[in-house]
């Protein structure tokens, strides 16, 4: 056991994600981890902060005034970045053990999704935004269109739709499928269906055009300049569809790209999917998450019985 109380955090930070990458995780999780990290380091206390700062009571304190103005998930996964974090230094025998039991972390809400509201808001979508409009100011429709089909009709996340390469779509005609990093580093295979095909194809004839040559290794999204698509571009792009189709309002509150992939995962619930099928398409760690969308769908079944008229005549009876 070393004796660490006076060895600077941020280089043990740095080594923690270096034995971390060794997962192979996506360049958004670890990401998240330094952010997550950094983050509580700035309110313990000044510069040059040591294991010996990092006192429960010290990490309490950070805590609370982290929580003051962020959302209870927000928290809870800065909670578990520091969990790991110290199981990674016990592990290592730096510290004699996790003080991270001592600091309370958030009651999570029951998981919740939020698809768009409206049974043909997806089709009113994409027709939208599949048509050229003038009024920006260099329309490219394929591309925007291929953004919302990836998570409407495949089920991606933000992070593995930046992580794509123009290859990646792979198989015979009528059988091609794309693999995808998932969540945590977790890979899965999702079918692309013949539709979702032609709109690629569509999208990718298109950028030819536009740039002038096509290599597999390239981001497959990317942006007028021909730049691989950020984060924040893309969230920019699915806002500014909603907009254009006149369907903001059907968006659920903090949803955004999120919600799309929610419509994917409800509408499989609706046709009949069962849980396992909605988690191996949609790369769930756990079956109660892809549990919960077949559970919104017989609530809105129930709410829609609910609201039928007939029903109030039977109270007089």
């Amino acid at each position: 056991m070393q004796d660490g109380r006076d060895v600077p955090v941020l280089g043990l930070v740095d080594d923690f994600l270096a034995a971390r990458a060794t997962r192979k995780p996506s360049a958004h999780t670890l990401q998240a981890y330094r952010r997550d990290l950094l983050s509580i380091i700035a309110l313990v206390g000044p510069d040059d902060v040591t294991l010996g700062g990092l006192s429960p009571r010290s990490l309490r304190s950070a805590f609370a005034r982290f929580a003051a103005d962020r959302a209870p998930a927000s928290v809870a996964r800065a909670w578990s970045s520091w969990n790991a974090f110290f199981t990674f230094l016990v592990t290592e025998l730096v510290v004699p053990g996790n003080p991270m039991p001592a600091i309370d972390k958030p009651r999570m809400p029951a998981y919740s999704p939020k698809p768009l509201r409206g049974e043909d808001t997806p089709e009113q979508l994409l027709s939208a935004v599949s048509h050229r409009d003038e009024r920006q100011r260099d329309p490219w429709p394929e591309r925007d269109v291929v953004v919302l089909a990836l998570a409407l009709c495949a089920g991606l996340r933000l992070s593995e739709m930046l992580a794509l390469r123009s290859g990646d779509i792979q198989g015979r005609p009528g059988e091609r499928r794309v693999e995808v990093a998932g969540k945590g580093g977790r890979p899965r295979t999702v079918p692309i269906e013949p539709e979702l095909d032609a709109v690629i194809d569509r999208y990718q004839d298109t950028r030819r055009v536009r740039f002038g040559r096509w290599d597999p290794r390239d981001p497959l999204l990317v942006d007028r300049a021909g730049a691989p698509l950020k984060r924040g571009g893309l969230q920019y792009l699915v806002e500014s569809c909603y907009r254009r189709a006149g369907v903001s309002d059907r968006v659920p509150r903090g949803a955004q790209l999120h919600a799309l992939r929610h419509t994917f995962a409800t509408r499989l619930a609706e046709d009949g999917a069962n849980a396992s099928e909605i988690m191996r398409l949609l790369g769930h760690a756990s079956l109660t998450t892809s549990q919960g969308y077949i559970e919104v769908t017989a609530e809105q079944q129930r709410a829609a019985v609910r609201a039928n008229r007939t029903n109030r005549s039977l109270r007089g009876l």
